[in-house]
């Protein structure tokens, strides 16, 4: 099964992973960081999901687009009401848009890539905001016995998970947990000022686009 089917049949349960107790003061200090990082901005948050990150990002941001490519999430994420615009769209073919970005956000997305993809996929969301736009990722750090364990690593170095659904169904589950070393050196020279920080349980990695 594709990522793409297994975010739409997860759509409904995917908030829940917000609510785990011991993740709640990292989950704050991410709040307070993108709150502070987007203020004023007119930001592009690409797999932007359920929108619960969106909803955060419009508290301070001048605007907010988001785009996913299921329209399942994208359905949660409009009936929040938020003060955003979502479209549907794939982030490995992102389209020309209207309005001019000063900021993106990738939110528990780089984990998803796989890393023959991360290239195309840098290209991409660089292309789509105005240079020196501001750009964030959050994802997720592995921590033995709050992660889901890995099940398996692929030729490449991808790491996998298997996660059950409420359904019952099992999925296998691209999921990577880069070290700071391999985020600096995909970003390259296309990030100037990157700053990256772990958390216990996420991190982040900022950075402005080269002009």
């Amino acid at each position: 099964m594709s990522m793409e089917t297994y975010y739409a049949k997860r759509a409904n349960e995917y908030e829940r992973i917000y609510a785990k107790p011991e993740r709640q003061e990292d989950l704050r200090t991410l709040r307070e960081f993108v709150e502070r990082t987007f203020r004023g901005k007119h930001v592009l948050e690409v797999a932007c999901g359920t929108g619960y990150w969106t909803e955060v990002v419009a508290g301070s941001a001048a605007s907010v687009t988001g785009v996913d490519i299921n329209e399942e999430v994208l359905e949660l994420a409009r009936a929040k009401s938020l003060n955003a615009r979502f479209e549907r769209a794939d982030v490995y073919s992102l389209p020309k848009f209207q309005q001019q970005f000063d900021a993106g956000l990738a939110a528990f997305w780089w984990s998803h890539i796989p890393k023959a993809r991360l290239r195309d996929f840098l290209a991409q969301f660089h292309r789509a905001v105005a240079p020196g736009a501001t750009i964030v990722f959050m994802d997720n750090v592995y921590v033995e016995g709050s992660s889901t364990p890995v099940s398996r690593t692929d030729p490449d170095g991808n790491t996998y998970q298997t996660r059950t659904l409420d359904d019952g169904s099992t999925h296998e589950v691209l999921k990577n947990f880069p070290s700071e070393a391999e985020l600096r050196t995909a970003v390259g020279k296309s990030g100037m000022q990157m700053r990256v920080d772990f958390l216990t349980y996420y991190w982040t990695a900022s950075y402005t686009l080269k002009s």
